[in-house]
């Protein structure tokens, strides 16, 4: 009676122990939330013109219907350095990943061995079955560590995230990495506008100053006429010379980016010198959501690194409770090699280890302590990339709209510069007006000239900076 009372009542109090303990194991990591962080629903910027909303995608420099760009595209996606070094890091993450994997897994080892051996015959022990004597081993030993409390789930969760970021920061290296090819390669279509500008202004005043040296040999013009043309033709000729070597630097910043290096010396041979042929992408429609910013790789790639951190702290944590193994080995031992697979050579063991910290003065708490700071440290990282990103997403957005409009602004100013260059070299010509007069209208039309390529070329490095900021593009519909 008594006994059958204590059975009866160990059953439930083992249940109950054991649905405790359970229920710690539960409790010792922190399951992994996506932190909310305030923003406005949309962009403050957003043009209010309607758009058919049409996807983008990734490719976005096709818009531009450019096939040089596209080719270059091309070479520096398959050709690009630091495009390689960011593979090389997806696979260093996925070896790892697959490691840490592995520990959740038995694993199996064969050990074999032979030996030969002599012992003394003067010693004690007088029993000699064999003098000298041989021993053959063959064993399969295998190692499991329970995981109980969650550590080597939790190192896994830690690993994959990590290797999830490395694919994000590989397309965060592709995006930064497109949006250069396609600035420098705008740079170098605006420089050469600018050149081919240069050169028609420079025709031009190199005419006036033929003119004048006519004029002023037939006594109508003064010498001051001459060298305010003189110093109007250098100026120039200066002007032209720095733009060459500014289209010459973004060409070689292409030959880096696209690992073609023959760009340095053939240059871009297909390239047509008129930045208008180039369309302008269609703007973004009205109310375009900020939630669009979580498809940014270096969004991902941070939320990741928060998950891997999140995790690492249930690994931390879990090293403070019991490390529960189980160890098996089965195998043969025998004196002959041909006797080794008998049943009489048969060994085998079997066996449960715990190990439990007990005083360490205080370094397991501080590994936890580590890693929830290290957690704290990306959540505030994520909170920056969002924010950086939204900032990111209206500076283009407004630098689209401005630049559009000042290159209106600019195209009225070049062609009102043209008209009043006309008159003043008939007016010059027919004695009207001051040589000085000219030299005004020349400069104003070069500068207004050189201005609305500028805006052009502005208008279009914002159409990239806003691909770029939203990750590559906008969902069809919105």
């Amino acid at each position: 009676m008594i006994k059958n009372y204590q059975a009866n009542t160990i059953k439930p109090v083992s249940v109950l122990v054991a649905a405790l303990f359970l229920s710690g194991c539960q409790s010792i990591w922190p399951d992994y939330l996506r932190p909310n962080v305030d923003m406005p629903a949309t962009y403050a910027e957003v043009s209010k013109q309607t758009q058919d909303g049409s996807h983008i995608a990734n490719n976005w420099w096709t818009l531009y219907q450019d096939q040089t760009l596209n080719d270059l595209m091309v070479k520096a996606l398959q050709n690009n350095t630091d495009i390689k070094l960011a593979v090389a890091r997806i696979e260093e993450a996925d070896a790892v990943m697959r490691e840490v994997g592995a520990f959740l897994l038995p694993q199996i080892d064969l050990n074999a061995g032979a030996k030969r051996s002599r012992v003394t015959e003067a010693g004690a022990n007088q029993q000699f079955s064999q003098n000298p004597r041989n021993n053959y081993n063959l064993q399969l030993g295998t190692s499991f560590e329970i995981d109980f409390w969650g550590k080597l789930s939790r190192a896994k969760e830690s690993a994959r995230a990590q290797a999830l970021a490395s694919r994000y920061a590989k397309d965060t290296v592709a995006l930064s990495l497109t949006g250069l090819v396609a600035t420098n390669y705008l740079n170098v279509r605006s420089l050469e506008s600018q050149i081919v500008i240069a050169n028609d202004n420079l025709k031009s005043r190199d005419a006036s100053l033929d003119l004048t040296k006519r004029r002023l040999e037939g006594g109508v013009a003064s010498a001051l006429d001459l060298h305010q043309a003189e110093v109007a033709s250098a100026n120039l000729s200066a002007q032209l010379a720095e733009l060459n070597r500014l289209k010459s630097l973004s060409l070689h910043q292409l030959a880096v980016l696209t690992g073609d290096l023959a760009l340095v010396n053939t240059g871009l041979t297909a390239i047509v010198a008129d930045i208008n042929a180039l369309p302008i992408p269609p703007h973004p429609p009205a109310g375009l959501p900020s939630s669009l910013l979580e498809s940014r790789p270096d969004v991902k790639q941070a939320e990741q690194n928060m998950i891997a951190a999140n995790a690492n702290i249930g690994v931390a944590k879990a090293a403070l409770y019991p490390n529960i193994s189980l160890t098996a080995s089965l195998g043969g031992e025998s004196l002959e090699l041909g006797d080794i697979l008998k049943s009489a050579a048969r060994i085998w063991s079997g066996g449960l280890s715990l190990y439990l910290p007990i005083f360490d003065s205080g370094k397991l708490d501080a590994k936890v302590d580590q890693a929830s700071a290290k957690q704290k440290q990306t959540l505030a990282q994520y909170e920056r990339t969002i924010q950086n990103a939204f900032r990111e997403v209206n500076d283009a957005l407004v630098n689209l709209r401005q630049n559009t409009e000042r290159e209106a602004a600019l195209a009225r100013s070049t062609d009102a510069a043209k008209k009043a260059l006309e008159v003043s070299n008939n007016r010059y010509q027919s004695g009207y007006s001051a040589y000085i007069d000219v030299l005004d209208a020349q400069r104003t039309y070069n500068d207004a000239g050189l201005a609305y390529v500028q805006s052009r070329q502005a208008r279009l490095i914002a159409s990239v900076d806003l691909f770029k900021a939203l990750g590559g593009g906008w969902q069809a519909g919105l």
